[in-house]
């Protein structure tokens, strides 16, 4: 059940004809630590996505970039970042201290650190490296690199277009979250609706599932108080899963085609137990499994693909029949269209 559940609720069963901005919200978040991985995650997702949409998205300031859940750059709708940011903003200040940018920071004036990069990157957004040129002849006891990050993790910072646009580039500018979209971020944010919302595009779950999506600790009080209007279940491990009532949950037969997936994305970062969608028993992949570019085989992570020189590489961890293997070369043949802009572009398996 929890993996063809997993699947319809990330649009990987069938791709959904829906809008991006859509698309984005119900996913509640795309991870983005490179910028054209959100674009490759929704073509996989959704019928006809248009790569122009969601620069639109971004240059119209209705979708942003920045760091939230588990101190990670996701691709947010900007109504949910003003929630979702304050919201982790614990996860930024519990790991802070322990970098070697917090040590080299101990003893600094946080607040007045902030309101000078405030000032700094209101005015125009910069880089890291830039800030730090602003920021330590403020406060030179500090080196700025140091007060550079004090500041990425203490203020909500939003990267900035062109970094993003689909075929442009730039490097990684940032200005304050509530300054680039006119509108202060939440004081308050609904962690209830969160847990709600995470249920829905990732449940059933556990509470260490919802954490270990989030960053965030101390969830189970949340979901006794959500518990009235959820269901539960076991899993073969005896853990507690809830979910919403009428969320789908597909039966374990149904088909599942080959889907290519960008680097960190959530599907595979989304829970504390991954075995819903990472099958190790065929062969055991590396440790990085989770963090490269991967693709899907009957509904679980299969290999690992990259694209170079105009040729896409696909490593299976196990022997496809070869059924699955022609699927997944349509699939690729698709994406290499998708990016390069040529379906003849070569493709091979490495087994």
């Amino acid at each position: 059940m929890l993996n063809r559940a997993l699947l319809a609720r990330q649009m990987l069963l069938e791709r959904r004809a829906m809008p991006a901005s859509d698309a984005i919200g119900f996913l509640l978040g795309m991870q983005a630590q490179i910028p054209t991985d959100p674009y490759v995650g929704l073509w996989s997702r959704l019928a006809e996505f248009d790569p122009l949409e969601l620069s639109a998205l971004l240059a119209d300031r209705k979708a942003v970039r920045m760091a939230a859940m588990r101190g990670t750059v996701h691709l947010m709708l900007a109504a949910d970042a003003l929630e979702l940011r304050p919201l982790t903003q614990v996860v930024f200040d519990r790991s802070f201290p322990h970098t070697p940018f917090g040590k080299g920071a101990k003893g600094v004036d946080r607040a007045k650190v902030v309101a000078a990069a405030r000032k700094a990157i209101t005015a125009k957004p910069m880089t890291l490296v830039e800030l730090r040129k602003v920021l330590e002849p403020q406060f030179p006891s500090f080196k700025g690199e140091h007060l550079a990050y004090l500041v990425h993790y203490a203020a909500p910072l939003v990267q900035v277009p062109p970094r993003g646009l689909w075929g442009k580039g730039g490097a990684p500018k940032v200005t304050l979250l509530d300054h680039w979209l006119g509108k202060p971020v939440a004081k308050r944010p609904a962690i209830d609706k969160i847990v709600l919302r995470y249920l829905a595009a990732f449940g059933p779950a556990s509470v260490m599932d919802a954490q270990s999506w989030s960053g965030l600790t101390k969830l189970t009080p949340v979901f006794e108080k959500l518990r009235p209007q959820l269901v539960t279940f076991e899993d073969n491990t005896g853990r507690e899963l809830f979910d919403l009532p009428k969320a789908p949950r597909p039966d374990e037969d149904t088909p599942a085609p080959p889907r290519f997936l960008p680097v960190y994305d959530n599907l595979t970062l989304g829970f504390a137990n991954r075995d819903r969608i990472l099958d190790l028993k065929p062969k055991r992949p590396p440790d990085q499994n989770a963090w490269v570019k991967t693709f899907t085989v009957d509904g679980f992570v299969a290999g690992f693909w990259k694209i170079a020189a105009g040729e896409l590489t696909l490593e299976p961890w196990r022997k496809l029949t070869k059924k699955e293997r022609d699927a997944l070369a349509a699939e690729g043949r698709r994406l290499l269209r998708f990016l390069e802009g040529d379906a003849k572009g070569g493709l091979r398996f490495v087994d």
